[in-house]
């Protein structure tokens, strides 16, 4: 959920009582954290260098009433009814922030193989494939580093964008699975079109005309070099908010937004998938690093 001060003067304080009453829900299965927005940095001599208000891509239609936000509070956890308890408690201990918009996700057939967290989304397919399956490779992609010119406070954080993304299920289904296979550019289960493993990475360049894998799937325009990925981390969630609105929470984490996020949706532009979905909301945050070293450098006294 994002949240916004009612008061636009950001205190120190008012951010060290999100932390405090975040923390207190994070226990046994249960973890919750805080991103910061655009709008609570800007006041703040030391802002990280891209955070920026999300931009419309071309396709987005953005609803600003679940666009943006202050403040991203996102909790998970392995139940709906944990979580909302959850969510409620903080919300009754923050009474100098209202609610901008609240989303509730989940994931079908949630689990880990060889490392990585694994779902299946709306479309069917297994997705989480793409990312590191090592603590190393993870921050190498997710978290900022010293020598990125951000400002001191922020290294060890990460640019997380948020993206609510309507899918026309229902004109995804009347395609044979084949059709779909072709337009994502893997089997359901994973496989490549290809035949390569699930496991290792296809040569792209080895069909220049796109034959096998065609040239505007998803997965051959989001990732043109399978063996060099985006430099990122993916968390995606389903959601359903009934009367034909289901899609995707997608979620990343990326320590450069420009190199990360924003290459992949800029290559993405023309996929063959475009036409089953649509961006309504969502933006862009920066999850600080842990502990509450930054809020005085962010917001001093």
């Amino acid at each position: 959920m994002a949240l916004d001060l009612r008061k636009r003067v950001v205190s120190g304080r008012a951010i060290r009582q999100v932390l405090k009453s975040v923390n207190a829900v994070s226990f046994d299965g249960l973890d919750s954290w805080i991103a910061l927005g655009a709008s609570l940095v800007r006041q703040s001599g030391a802002p990280p260098r891209q955070l920026t208000v999300m931009p419309a891509f071309p396709g987005d239609v953005l609803d600003q009433s679940c666009a943006q936000g202050d403040l991203l509070i996102q909790c998970v956890g392995r139940g709906a009814g944990e979580v909302r308890s959850a969510i409620e408690r903080v919300l009754g201990e923050l009474a100098a922030w209202q609610v901008r918009w609240q989303i509730d996700g989940f994931r079908y057939e949630n689990r880990v193989e060889n490392g990585r967290g694994l779902a299946r989304n709306p479309f069917h397919f297994t997705e989480g494939f793409g990312n590191p399956a090592d603590a190393r490779s993870f921050a190498d992609r997710a978290l900022v580093r010293g020598d990125q010119g951000e400002p001191g406070w922020a290294v060890g954080g990460s640019y997380q964008v948020v993206r609510i993304i309507q899918l026309a299920t229902e004109l995804w289904d009347k395609d044979s699975v084949p059709e779909q296979e072709r337009i994502i550019g893997r089997r359901r289960d994973g496989r490549w079109l290809d035949g390569t493993p699930k496991s290792e990475q296809p040569n792209f360049a080895a069909d220049p005309r796109g034959r096998v894998t065609p040239l505007d799937s998803h997965v051959r325009l989001a990732a043109p070099d399978r063996r060099n990925p985006p430099p990122m981390v993916r968390r995606g969630y389903n959601y359903d908010r009934g009367d034909g609105d289901t899609g995707l929470i997608f979620s990343c984490f990326q320590r450069d937004l420009a190199k990360g996020f924003e290459a992949v949706q800029n290559r993405l532009e023309g996929e063959a998938m475009a036409k089953y979905m649509l961006t309504v909301g969502g933006g862009y945050f920066f999850v600080p690093p842990p502990g509450d070293g930054w809020v005085d450098a962010l917001f001093p006294s």
